[in-house]
């Protein structure tokens, strides 16, 4: 097959590729540039140019030292997505924080840019030639009954399925995920295998557009200060101020800058612009176990016989045990079986049945 691999610079991307190749798979590779790389460059060091260096190499490199099999140079295209970028994910995030929301930004990114503009693209450049896009993500593709579905990584820590859970079915149909059935140790030993030039790279942490800026040092430069009340959540008491209801999130502990805590983040006032803030926040009253979930993409384009399912509020290995109930067909109500101390208005849920993810929704 002719594949189309997006790669990052990073030893998972990478290694995909190489998979790929090593298959024998025809694979043009594709380094997305996205806006915010040059746009913020100011507040640190930007990570684009070392990328794409990284990258270069990868494609440049022929040889594999276990086999000493001879390949040849894979082709290299740089794909401007900026515009792109700023228009539907960055102002996506913006608005979600002046609105009080907690953004995903990542989720974004791979439903509008990476498995999106970025098909049209070489649908319109190269037409009929790719018949798959890959990415170095971790999870995997199962068709159930002629759809085709998620279903996690075998390492836990690492799976990637609620990043891709708002994916849409023709999307899904159309991508692979090379590395999607191994852990991350076994990625590291073929990066080795391999002799990859980044074989020894650490991975990247944080939001796909901040590279290694903070997602405060990105909302100062969009959003600024705004000096505003922090008040007791049980009592109505003014503790002090802070720069700006925007720099903090439902559950968040660190950075109240309040003694006498632990203090967390109780609730929000976007219109009045006050953080409140708790001390007693996982008390047994304060029940967390209920939320509304709407516009969900579900990958069958219905909701599925089975009410009984598990949730994915955030990225990471932990999972709630849920029931569901439709309200219409974009809408349910969730009913955990625990509480959650985090659910937040904005964030994605995933829904999965067993290590099946079915389709995902925004808390509202």
């Amino acid at each position: 097959m002719d594949i189309g691999v997006l790669v990052s610079g990073g030893v998972d991307s990478s290694v995909a590729l190489r998979l790929l190749q090593e298959q024998g798979h025809q694979v043009t590779a594709f380094y997305l540039k996205i806006w915010l790389e040059d746009e913020l460059a100011y507040l640190g060091d930007c990570p684009w140019e070392q990328d794409l260096a990284y990258v270069r190499k990868v494609c440049a490199q022929a040889e594999i030292s276990s086999t000493q099999v001879s390949l040849e140079q894979v082709p290299l295209e740089v794909v401007s997505l900026q515009k792109e970028y700023f228009d539907h994910v960055v102002k996506y995030a913006i608005d979600e924080v002046k609105a009080g929301r907690t953004p995903n930004p990542d989720v974004f990114c791979n439903v509008m840019i990476k498995f999106g503009f970025f098909t049209d693209y070489i649908d319109k450049t190269y037409p009929g030639k790719f018949d798959k896009i890959a990415s170095g993500h971790y999870a995997q593709i199962k068709d159930i009954d002629g759809v085709s579905y998620l279903q996690k990584a075998p390492d836990a820590i690492k799976d990637q399925t609620y990043f891709l859970s708002y994916l849409k079915q023709d999307q899904l149909k159309r991508t692979m995920f090379p590395i999607g059935h191994l852990a991350k140790p076994e990625v590291r030993a073929l990066a080795q295998k391999y002799n990859l030039p980044n074989k020894d790279r650490k991975d990247s942490q944080g939001i796909c557009f901040l590279g290694k800026l903070k997602f405060n040092e990105f909302l100062r430069h969009y959003l600024g200060e705004m000096p505003g009340d922090k008040i007791e959540y049980e009592t109505g008491e003014k503790l002090g101020e802070h720069k700006g209801f925007w720099y903090h999130t439902i559950g968040q502990r660190q950075g109240s800058g309040l003694s006498g805590g632990p203090w967390y983040v109780a609730a929000k006032d976007p219109q009045k612009n006050i953080v409140y803030f708790s001390r007693n926040y996982f008390d047994q009253n304060k029940k967390r176990d209920t939320l509304t979930v709407s516009d969900i993409n579900w990958f069958a384009d219905k909701a599925p016989e089975k009410t009984e399912l598990s949730v994915k509020l955030r990225h990471g290995p932990n999972f709630h045990a849920c029931s569901i109930a439709s309200i219409d067909e974009k809408n349910v109500q969730v009913n955990l079986a625990e509480n959650d101390q985090g659910i937040a208005p904005g964030q994605i849920a995933a829904f999965y049945d067993g290590d099946v993810c079915l389709g995902a929704g925004i808390i509202s």
